[in-house]
C-alpha cells in the first residue's frame, strides 16, 4: 500500500487504514467514516468539502474507495476514525494525503536534448543480442559516428518567481536516468529514475513535491543531468545486448501554483540549454567515467554564464505511453566500509568490502591535476588475488580523472555492477607514499536496491537456515531494482519465472504492494499480439526460441495476478489484466498438441551430473503442460470470480480437458509414476493437484522414496524447487524437508554457507556456475514463513483478514521467530521447545482473526494467557483454536 502517494492513476483511489491496539484482544471494527477534503485546513476543521462517507457500519478497514469521482492534477487530504466492537470511536487519525495524476492531455510531453534521433546514427530497431552480431556490425553500432547520441549531458532552465508559492509540483521524466536539481540541491533520493519499461510501450515519468524553500524569490535554475541507462546501451566496452530506443532525452513540467490562485507552468522546451557533463563515458553494461577538469561550477545554480552553452533540439517522443511511475524508487539502502585489503602488485590494491551487492563504489582521492584513478569491481578473486569479471561480464571499470586541489569525492551516477571486491591500480594507500601517485584517502561501497521497504523477519535456532534466510535476501536485494533482474552484472534483465517461483517469499519480506503492478504492466507491454508472453519483461532483447517462449516464465502473468489478491486482498490485477490471461492461454493451446505442449526450458539448472541448463531430469513437455494446466485452471478461476460466464465453462472444460491428456501422457499407472519418476515430475503434479486422488498417496510414497534413496538430496532445479518444497510442506512431510535442507553438501544452501559467500549463487556448487549473485534457488522462504512459522493465508478470507497459524517444529530445533506486517498490521509467530514445555507467542492484528494449530500432542496440558485449552477444539488430532486480535502465549507442558 502506498503512503501518501503523489501518483494516484485512479479517480476513485481506494483508502486503507489499521487500528492498532496490540494491549486489548478480539478488536474488530464495527464501522469508519472517511472525510476527504481539499485542504489541510479544511480537513483540520473537519470540512469534507471533498466527500464525507458517513457512519459506514462494516469492517472493512482496506480498499475502502471514494465514492466521488475526483479530479485529476489534484491533491487530497483524508483521515478516518472508527468505531470498534466495544461500540466506542476512536479519536481522527493523523492527516494523509494523495495527489491525483495529469491527465495524458494536459501533461503535453515536449522533449528535448542534444541530437535528434535522426540525427543520432543509432541502430535501427531495439533488439540486438551482441553474441548474433556479426563484429563489423558490432563496431559500426559502437562507433557511429555522432558522439552525442550516447553522451552525458546537462540541461538548464533559469525562471524566475515572484510571488508567494502556494505549491509546487514537477513531473519529470529522464531518459534513459536523470538527476534532478532546483538551485543546486538534488530533488528526491533515486539513484536511476524512472524505473526501467519497454520505451516503445510505456514512459514511466516521476512526480515531486518541490518545498517552498528550495525556491528563490526572483532567480531559480532547474538542472537535470542525462545518461544512457538501459534507454540506449550502444556504448563500447562490455554489453549482453545492443538495444537503443533514441539518444538521452529529457521531458519536464513543473507547475506553480501561488496563493493568489494563479499559476505557472515550467516546460521542457526550445529556451532550454545543454552542455556536455563531466561523464565523458556512461554505460549500464560497462561503467561510467568522469573528469572533474570538465565541471562547470554552479552550472544548476542562478548566476551562472551559460552563454557558451548549446541550445536544445526539440527530439522524436519515445513511442511509449507517458505513465506515472507507481512503484518505489531505486536507492542508496546500506554502506558498507572497507573490511580487508591486499597489495596485489606494486601500487595495487584490491579491497574486500564483506558484501556482495549490487551498486557502486564511493571514492575519496587526493592527487595532482590529470592524474586517472581506475576502479574495478568484481564478486570474485582470479588466483593472484586480482578482480575476475569472466562470470559477471568484462571489462566493466570506472575512471575517474582529478582537478587537484584536495579531498575530490566521486561515485557514479548512471551505472552499477554486482561486485564485493574493488581493485584500484596505481595509487597510494596507508603508509604509502609515490608522489608521482594520486591517493586514496577513504572507500565505501554503496549498496543500491528498491526502496519498498522490509517487512519481514525470520529467526531460528537453525543455523544454516538462519545464514540461508541472509543468502537470499541479500540477493534478493540485489536484484530488487527496475525490475526483478536475474543478476545485478552480466544481464540485468526481468526473467519472469523468479517473480511467481519466489512470490511468496517476496511478499512475506517485502513490500510489493506497489511493485507486482509494475511487473504485471512489463508483462503486458511485452505480450505478443498471438498472446505469447516472453521470458523476460521488459523485452530489451529477443533470445529466440526456447529462450523467449518458455511456459514456466510466461505463466508469471497469470499466476501473480492471483498471488497479488491472495496476499493483499485485492483483485485489481485480475480484473485488469484479465485479457492478458486469456490470451496467453489461449496462445499455449495454440501451440498444443491433443492439450500436450512440448517447448520450453523445462525444470531449468535442474540438479545433477549434467551440465546446467536444459532440464534433464525430467521432460520438457511434462513442465510445459504441467504450467499450461495451471494457467487454464487460474484463468478459469477468475472467470468464476469475475463471473464471465462463457470463459467460465469454455475454460473449466479445458482445464479437464488438459489434466487428463497429461495423465494419460505422463502417468505411468502400474508404478504410480510420473515422467522419468524424477522429483520434479512427481511433485510438480501434486502441487498443482493434476494427480487424481486415489494415487496420491502412492506418488508422494515415490517421491519420498528417491529423496531417501539419495541421502536426502534434491534434484529439482530453478522451476522445481517450489513445487518440490511446497509438495512436501503441503503434505506433512516438513521433516523431509528439515533432512534436504539441513547440511553442508551440494545440493543445498549450506554448501554455499561453507563457501563462505555472502548472496545466494546461480548454481548449488559456486565454482561451476557464472553469477554468484542469484535469487532464483530461493524458494526456501515460503517454507520459512508458511511452514516452520505456520503463518498461511487463507484463499476464502485474502489479504490476511483471517489466517492460520500453523507451526511446524522439526529435527532438533528448538525455537523459531518470525513475523509479517500484513495489511492489517504485525502478524508474529513465534515457538521454543525446553526440555519440560513448549512454548508459542502468536500476535493477531486488530480487524482480523487466525486459526492457530499446534504441533503437540493432544496429552499435553495447555494453557492460553494462563487459562486451560479447551481440549473440543481439535482439527486432523492436533489442538486447534479460533481467536481474534491481541497477544496469545500459549505453554504446553510434558
Amino acid at each position: 500500500m502506498a503512503e501518501n502517494p503523489l501518483a494516484v492513476e485512479s479517480t476513485t483511489p481506494r483508502l486503507s487504514w489499521q487500528i492498532k491496539a496490540p494491549e486489548l484482544r478480539n478488536v474488530t471494527q464495527q464501522a469508519y467514516q472517511v472525510l476527504v477534503a481539499s485542504s489541510e485546513e479544511n480537513l483540520k476543521n473537519n470540512i469534507a468539502d471533498i466527500w464525507d462517507s458517513g457512519k459506514v457500519d462494516s469492517d472493512q478497514s482496506q480498499l475502502v474507495t471514494i465514492a466521488k469521482p475526483l479530479n485529476a492534477e489534484t491533491k487530497y487530504y483524508w483521515k478516518v476514525k472508527v468505531w470498534t466492537n466495544n461500540n466506542k470511536s476512536t479519536d481522527w487519525s493523523s492527516t494523509g494525503f494523495f495527489r491525483t495524476v495529469p491527465e495524458a492531455s494536459r501533461l503535453n510531453p515536449t522533449w528535448i536534448g542534444a541530437v535528434t534521433k535522426a540525427d543520432s546514427h543509432l541502430p535501427e530497431g531495439r533488439h540486438y543480442h551482441t553474441a548474433i552480431i556479426k563484429r563489423s556490425r558490432r563496431d559500426s553500432i559502437i562507433n557511429a559516428s555522432d558522439s552525442l547520441s550516447r553522451k552525458s549531458i546537462m540541461l538548464r532552465k533559469p525562471f524566475n518567481v515572484e510571488k508567494d508559492i502556494k505549491d509546487a509540483v514537477v513531473y519529470v521524466s529522464g531518459l534513459g536516468h536523470y538527476e534532478l536539481s532546483i538551485n543546486g540541491k538534488k530533488i528526491g533520493n533515486s539513484e536511476f529514475a524512472p524505473l526501467w519499461t519497454d520505451y516503445d510501450k510505456s514512459v514511466n515519468y516521476n512526480t515531486y513535491e518541490i518545498p517552498s524553500e528550495s525556491l528563490n524569490n526572483g532567480d531559480n535554475v532547474v538542472g537535470v543531468l542525462l545518461g544512457n541507462g538501459m534507454y540506449n546501451t550502444v556504448q563500447g566496452r562490455y554489453t549482453k545486448f545492443f538495444v537503443s530506443f533514441g539518444p538521452p532525452t529529457l521531458f519536464f513540467k513543473m507547475k506553480l501554483t501561488f496563493e493568489d490562485g494563479s499559476e505557472t507552468i515550467i516546460s521542457s522546451d526550445e529556451s532550454w540549454k545543454y552542455s556536455l557533463s563531466p561523464i565523458t563515458y556512461n554505460g549500464m553494461f560497462g561503467g561510467e567515467d568522469y573528469d572533474a577538469n570538465l565541471e562547470q561550477k554552479g552550472w544548476n545554480k542562478p548566476n551562472f554564464d551559460a552563454s557558451n552553452w548549446n541550445p536544445v533540439v526539440i527530439q522524436e517522443a519515445p513511442k511509449g505511453e507517458l505513465k506515472a511511475q507507481i512503484a518505489p524508487p531505486v536507492t542508496i539502502q546500506k554502506q558498507y566500509d572497507v573490511k580487508e585489503f591486499n597489495e596485489v602488485g606494486p601500487n595495487t590494491y584490491v579491497f574486500n568490502m564483506g558484501q556482495n551487492l549490487s551498486g557502486f563504489p564511493t571514492i575519496s582521492v587526493q592527487g595532482k591535476q590529470g592524474q586517472t584513478v581506475r576502479v574495478w569491481v568484481g564478486e570474485g578473486l582470479k588466483e593472484d588475488g586480482t578482480i575476475s569479471q569472466g562470470r559477471s561480464g568484462k571489462p566493466y571499470y570506472y575512471d575517474y580523472t582529478l582537478k587537484g586541489g584536495g579531498t575530490e569525492i566521486w561515485q557514479p551516477k548512471f551505472s552499477y555492477y554486482g561486485y564485493q571486491y574493488i581493485q584500484i591500480e596505481n595509487i597510494n594507500y596507508k603508509e604509502t607514499k609515490v608522489d608521482s601517485l594520486p591517493t586514496l584517502v577513504d572507500l565505501k561501497s554503496n549498496f543500491i536496491y528498491n526502496s519498498a521497504g522490509e517487512i519481514g523477519s525470520f529467526e531460528s535456532s537453525n543455523e544454516i537456515f538462519n545464514k540461508a534466510h541472509e543468502l537470499i535476501n541479500n540477493a534478493i536485494k540485489s536484484n530488487f531494482q527496475a525490475v526483478l533482474t536475474d543478476c545485478p552484472h552480466r544481464e540485468k534483465l526481468g526473467w519472469l519465472e523468479e517473480a511467481h517461483l519466489n512470490g511468496p517469499g517476496l511478499m512475506f519480506n517485502y513490500k510489493m504492494k506497489t511493485y507486482f503492478p509494475t511487473i504485471m504492466r512489463n508483462i503486458k507491454d511485452a505480450q505478443r499480439e498471438n498472446g505469447l508472453i516472453p521470458t523476460i519483461a521488459p523485452e530489451y532483447v529477443v533470445f529466440g526460441g526456447d529462450f523467449t517462449d518458455s511456459p514456466e516464465w510466461g505463466v508469471s502473468g497469470v499466476i501473480l495476478p492471483w498471488m497479488y489478491y491472495e496476499y493483499y486482498g485485492d483483485d485489481s490485477l485480475i480484473r485488469e489484466y484479465y485479457d492478458v490471461m486469456k490470451t496467453y492461454v489461449d496462445y499455449l493451446t495454440s501451440t498444443s498438441d491433443n492439450y500436450i505442449v512440448s517447448h520450453g526450458l523445462g525444470d531449468w539448472y535442474d540438479y545433477g551430473e549434467h551440465a546446467a541448463g536444459y532440464s534433464k531430469n525430467s521432460p520438457i513437455a511434462l513442465s510445459a503442460t504441467s504450467h499450461y494446466y495451471y494457467a487454464a485452471y487460474l484463468f478459469a478461476k477468475a472467470a468464476k470470480h469475475l463471473n464471465k460466464t462463457e470463459d467460465i465453462a469454455k475454460y473449466e472444460a479445458l482445464t479437464q480437458d488438459i489434466k487428463t491428456a497429461y495423465n494419460n501422457e505422463f502417468f505411468n499407472a502400474e508404478t504410480k509414476q510420473y515422467g522419468t519418476g524424477s522429483q520434479f515430475s512427481n511433485a510438480v503434479s501434486v502441487f498443482m493437484d493434476i494427480v487424481e486422488p486415489q494415487y496420491k498417496q502412492a506418488v508422494m510414497g515415490n517421491l519420498l522414496a528417491d529423496i531417501k534413496e539419495r541421502g536426502y538430496r534434491l534434484t529439482t532445479g530453478d522451476v522445481g524447487n517450489r513445487y518440490l518444497f511446497q509438495a512436501l510442506a503441503r503434505n506433512g512431510e516438513n521433516e523431509t524437508m528439515y533432512k534436504m535442507n539441513n547440511h553442508y553438501d551440494t545440493p543445498g544452501y549450506g554448501f554455499q554457507i561453507k563457501f563462505g559467500l555472502t548472496t545466494l549463487t546461480e548454481q548449488w556448487d559456486p565454482r561451476k556456475g557464472n553469477s554468484w549473485n542469484h535469487f532464483m534457488m530461493g524458494q526456501i522462504e515460503e517454507w520459512f514463513y508458511t511452514s516452520l512459522a505456520g503463518i498461511t493465508p487463507d484463499m476464502e478470507h485474502p489479504g490476511f483478514k483471517h489466517f492460520f497459524i500453523e507451526p511446524e517444529i522439526v529435527g532438533d530445533m528448538t525455537f523459531v521467530k518470525a513475523s509479517y506486517e500484513s495489511l492489517y498490521g504485525t502478524i508474529v509467530s513465534e515457538w521454543n521447545v525446553s526440555d519440560n514445555a513448549i512454548t508459542f507467542k502468536v500476535e493477531v492484528p486488530a480487524n482480523t482473526t487466525a486459526t492457530i494449530t499446534l504441533p503437540v500432542d493432544m496429552s499435553m496440558h495447555i494453557e492460553v494467557n494462563g487459562k486451560d485449552f479447551e481440549k473440543s477444539n481439535v482439527e486432523h488430532n492436533r489442538p486447534t483454536y479460533l481467536v481474534g486480535s491481541g497477544v496469545y502465549n500459549i505453554v504446553c507442558k510434558k
